[in-house]
């Protein structure tokens, strides 16, 4: 018997019985991180990091039973060793470790090996078979350091609060956003959110994680009505992708606007957003990263998901691994990182917030 096996509701361990990061309600869910394309509404029963469980919960909203466990904690399940290890993806995001009989399997989830001061980062685990994403498993994928990335946020905030315009920056309302808040420079201006993106600001706080002061754009007196230039110059606004080009948007102006994603890497995919600057900011790992990642698990086996996923096995197979492709339900979408399509309750704010 396999220890995970790919069904109609995503990947399962007959033996533990429960699935991971599922497509579709199931009895038991164990998850790797809170963004929509992993944690999936009707289970009936969760298991998440305990660093994760406050974003979760705000995600899945009352009512639901879950579980936690502390990374490095094992859960047994029908005899089945449990256990997560950070993926450095967002606050709370695991990779899952299962084991039995000896046989250990590592489901990667999202993960990214930069550093991120909003959660812990990525840890190699040791393995037999592992599971990794290929999101962005092209060469030209290399990110630049967060020094220089948030360097050049902070510049072109600067530059628009000297010439009297508003920073409008779309970022994923989970992850994204915090990471951007976490490294910018607050100094440069006042900073306020889409409602969206401030519910799970304030979900990373009562967490513990630091965060510069932010107000919710409809908290300030008069916000709706402001007049073109009027009050916003200067000023550092979050919002999810789904409010780019929305009438909520366009109370900004004069802005200039920003999209932080991986998918910036590509010439002219500004250009088609619609954007006056992309800039190259991703939760997950780039193509070194990948390879780095994958090697230090020791894996001998392979199974590759998401995006560029058969250049990737490609070079797998090169390096004398046994690496295959393994289809799953969401592959997310070019131009916009797994989830933003489809990002869950607080996202239907962006049209009326």
């Amino acid at each position: 018997m396999a220890l995970l096996e790919l069904t109609d509701a995503g990947l399962y361990c007959p033996a533990g019985r429960f699935h991971i990061d599922p497509w579709r309600p199931v009895d038991r869910a164990v998850v790797t991180h809170a963004h929509a394309d992993h944690l999936r509404w009707g289970s009936k029963h969760y298991l998440v990091t305990k660093a994760g469980e406050t974003v979760t919960r705000t995600r899945l909203g009352p009512g639901y039973v879950i579980q936690t466990a502390d990374y490095g904690e094992r859960v047994t399940l029908n005899g089945v060793a449990v256990s997560f290890h950070p993926a450095g993806h967002l606050l709370g995001s695991a990779q899952v470790r299962v084991q039995r009989r000896g046989e250990v399997w590592v489901v990667s989830g999202d993960y990214k090996t930069a550093p991120d001061p909003t959660c812990a980062p990525f840890e190699p685990v040791r393995c037999h078979l592992f599971v990794t994403e290929s999101t962005f498993g092209l060469p030209i994928y290399r990110w630049e350091s967060p020094e220089a990335i948030f360097a050049g946020v902070d510049a072109w905030w600067r530059a628009n609060a000297a010439a009297g315009k508003c920073s409008l920056l779309y970022g994923y309302a989970l992850g994204k956003a915090q990471r951007i808040l976490a490294s910018v420079d607050p100094s440069i201006g006042p900073i306020y959110t889409h409602g969206a993106t401030e519910k799970l600001v304030q979900a990373y706080r009562d967490a513990g994680v630091a965060l510069p002061e932010t107000k919710r754009v409809s908290d300030v007196p008069g916000g709706r009505k402001r007049t073109p230039g009027g009050g916003w110059a200067g000023a550092l606004v979050l919002a999810p992708p789904s409010a780019h080009g929305s009438a909520w948007s366009r109370k900004f102006a004069p802005a200039s606007a920003g999209i932080a994603s991986g998918w910036m890497r590509i010439r002219g995919t500004r250009r088609r957003k619609a954007v006056d600057r992309g800039f190259v900011i991703s939760d997950h790992a780039d193509w070194p990263g990948l390879r780095s990642a994958i090697k230090a698990t020791g894996a001998e086996r392979v199974w590759v998901t998401h995006g560029s996923t058969a250049v990737l096995v490609r070079y797998l197979r090169e390096q004398g691994l046994d690496a295959e492709v393994v289809q799953t339900r969401f592959e997310g979408e070019a131009g916009g990182e797994p989830g933003e399509a489809d990002a869950g309750p607080t996202e239907p704010e962006a049209a009326s917030e």
